[in-house]
C-alpha cells in the first residue's frame, strides 16, 4: 500500500441542489482524472455519500464501485482480483483489532493502490500507525460527500495543477426567446467588467449568431475544433479563436449549411476542457435542442442559465429542463432562470410569480421586451451596452455577470411587483 496525502434587473438566486442548496464544499471540488475507485462498506451512513461522489459531474471520468462488507469483504474480493487506483474502507474495528485486519489486506493488495480507512474511532495514537503502516489517509466517520471528494482530489489532482476556468452554459427553453442574445451579451460584459478572459463557444453549428452579433466572419472556428478533436490542445484552440475585444475570444458556428451536424455524447468535451484550462470563463452557447451531446454539455457546466418567455410552453419546458436536470446533477446548483421578453404588446402573459411557483427557484433576470434597441444592436453586430449604455438590460446583464461569477449576494424584497426587481443586490 502506497503512502501519500427599473425595468430589468437581477439578483443571486440561493436555488441549489436537490433541496435548493449545493452541497457544502462541493463547489469548490475538482474533476478527478480517470481512475479507478472501489468502496467496501459496513453502514448505508457512509456507503450513502461515497455513492453520490460517484453519481457526481466531477467524477465522470472516474469509475467508482461501492461494495458492503467492509475490510474483510475486500480481503476476500481482491484474493482473485486486482486492486484499483484507490480502496476505500469503513471498519468499525476497535483500534487494535483494524490494525489485525489489514494485515490481511496488505497480503492481496498491489504495491500501487492507495488505501483510505474510514473507521469509528477518533484516535490520533490510531491515526500515526496507520500512516506509518503506508494508508494514504484515515477519516473519521460520519462523512460527508465534500469529504470524500476532498479526499481523492488531495491523493489524485496535483496541488499545483491549475484550476479550469467556469464552464457557463446558456439554453433557450424555446427557440426564440433569447437565450443567445443573452450569453452574448452576459460573456461580453464579464469580460469588460473584470477584464477577465472569456470564450465564448457558440455550439448551434447550423444557425449560430455569435459571429453576426460580434461582427466577425473568421474563417474557422468551432467546426473545426468538433471535427479535429485528435489536434485539440490549447495552441490549435488558439488559432481557432476569434478576438472580439481586449479579454473576449470567440468560437464561432459556420455561416453555411455545407453539412449536417450529429454528434457522439462527447464529441465537445475536449474542446470545452482545452478551453477552460486556458481562460477563466468558458461561455457555451447551447441550442434550443435535445440530444445526447446537449445533455453532455448541460450535465457538465459549472453553471447553467435558462432563458425564457412568459408562456405556458416556455413554462413546460422549462419545467422539464429544471427537473432533468436537477436529477442529473444532484450536487450542483439548480439553473439560473432569465425571463426574458416581458409586456410584449398583444401577448398575453403569465405573470412572474405564477411562472417560477412550480419551478422552485426564481430569476437571476426580468427584462423586458424593446425589438427597437434590442434588433439595432444585433443588425449593427454590437451589444446593447454597445448601442444604448443606459438601456436597464444593461444593468441586468452586469448584475448577472456578478451572480455567475460569485461575486455578489442578494436579499430579496417583502414585495415586487411584477415588472420590478425578485431582489436587491449588495456587494459581498
Amino acid at each position: 500500500m502506497a503512502n501519500s496525502s427599473t425595468e430589468a434587473m437581477a439578483f443571486a438566486d440561493p436555488a441549489g441542489g436537490m433541496d435548493g442548496e449545493t452541497p457544502e464544499g462541493m463547489e469548490l471540488a475538482r474533476a478527478i482524472p480517470r481512475i479507478s475507485i472501489q468502496a467496501f462498506c459496513e453502514t448505508e451512513s457512509v456507503a450513502g455519500p461515497i455513492e453520490k461522489c460517484g453519481q457526481d459531474r466531477r467524477m465522470a471520468k472516474a469509475h467508482m464501485r461501492v461494495h458492503m462488507g467492509g475490510i474483510r469483504a475486500a480481503i476476500e474480493h481482491y484474493t482473485n482480483a486486482p486492486t484499483p487506483n484507490l480502496v476505500i474502507l469503513e471498519s468499525r474495528f476497535a483500534p487494535a483489532e483494524l490494525v489485525e485486519e489489514l494485515e490481511g489486506l496488505a497480503e492481496v493488495c498491489d504495491p500501487g493502490s492507495k488505501v483510505v480507512i474510514i473507521g469509528h474511532y477518533n484516535d490520533v495514537n490510531l491515526y500515526r500507525d496507520l500512516i506509518r503502516r503506508g494508508i494514504s489517509e484515515y477519516m473519521v466517520a460520519p462523512v460527508g460527500m465534500a469529504d470524500v471528494m476532498g479526499i481523492v482530489t488531495d491523493l489524485f489532482v496535483s496541488p499545483d495543477a491549475a484550476r479550469l476556468g467556469r464552464s457557463i452554459a446558456f439554453i433557450g427553453a424555446k427557440g426564440g426567446v433569447g437565450s443567445s442574445t443573452i450569453a452574448h451579451n452576459v460573456s461580453w460584459s464579464i469580460s469588460k467588467l473584470f477584464a477577465t478572459d472569456v470564450v465564448l463557444a457558440d455550439l448551434d453549428l447550423a444557425f449560430g449568431t455569435a459571429n453576426i452579433n460580434f461582427d466577425q466572419d473568421p474563417a474557422q472556428g468551432i467546426a473545426e475544433a468538433v471535427y479535429s478533436a485528435d489536434r485539440m490542445d490549447d495552441v490549435f484552440l488558439d488559432r481557432l479563436l476569434a478576438r472580439c475585444s481586449d479579454h473576449l475570444s470567440l468560437l464561432a458556428a459556420p455561416s453555411i449549411l455545407d453539412r449536417t451536424y450529429d454528434f457522439a455524447s462527447d464529441a465537445f468535451n475536449d474542446l470545452i476542457d482545452t478551453a477552460q484550462r486556458g481562460a477563466p470563463v468558458v461561455s457555451l452557447d447551447v441550442p434550443h435542442i435535445w440530444t445526447d451531446w446537449t445533455r453532455t454539455v448541460l450535465g457538465r457546466a459549472d453553471e447553467i442559465v435558462i432563458t425564457a418567455t412568459l408562456d405556458l410552453a416556455n413554462l413546460r419546458n422549462t419545467k422539464n429542463l429544471v427537473d432533468t436536470l436537477r436529477r442529473h446533477r444532484p450536487n450542483d446548483r439548480l439553473p439560473r432562470l432569465v425571463l426574458n421578453q416581458l409586456a410584449m404588446p398583444k401577448r398575453p402573459e403569465i405573470s412572474p410569480e405564477e411562472f417560477v411557483e412550480p419551478l422552485g427557484l426564481e430569476p437571476v433576470a426580468l427584462i423586458q421586451f424593446d425589438p427597437h434597441v434590442f434588433g439595432m444592436a444585433a443588425n449593427n453586430g454590437r451589444m446593447i451596452a454597445e448601442t444604448d449604455a443606459k438601456h436597464p438590460a444593461v444593468e441586468a446583464f452586469q448584475q448577472i455577470a456578478h451572480v455567475l461569477t460569485g461575486r455578489v449576494t442578494a436579499k430579496r424584497p417583502k414585495k415586487a411587483s411584477p415588472l420590478q426587481f425578485f431582489g436587491r443586490l449588495r456587494g459581498r
